[in-house]
């Protein structure tokens, strides 16, 4: 992965952190924010956004479950992904493997881009 600034991001990519980052701060676990927030872009151009779920032992990536709703409106193929996370590594980033592996957007709670592939 390769650190890119804002103004080197595609403008539509872009709108991906954007999207990730308002599904993170909508979702509340326990007394904080979804640790991450994840959106991709289908062959179409529709997004899929979704917040990592934690419920007890239940514990759903962000990535894992914005790729599943994109699966289960019709999706066939994917151009890009973005997930917003304070952690060094996201979680569930190996599902882009079994998708065609898109690049990949990883940007800090800020939006601030931190990496990109």
């Amino acid at each position: 992965m390769v650190s890119v600034s804002p103004a080197e991001l595609n403008p539509e990519d872009a709108k991906l952190i954007t999207l990730a980052r308002s599904a993170r701060v909508r979702s509340v676990v326990g007394d904080g924010l979804a640790a991450e927030g994840a959106a991709v872009r289908d062959e179409t151009g529709r997004t899929y956004v979704a917040a990592t779920v934690v419920k007890g032992p239940l514990r759903l990536p962000a990535l894992h479950l914005a790729v599943a709703s994109a699966l289960a409106s019709g999706a066939r193929s994917f151009e890009a992904a973005a997930i917003v996370t304070a952690e060094t590594e996201p979680a569930g980033a190996d599902i882009l493997a079994a998708i065609g592996q898109p690049p990949l957007v990883i940007a800090d709670p800020s939006g601030a881009v931190r990496t990109s592939s």
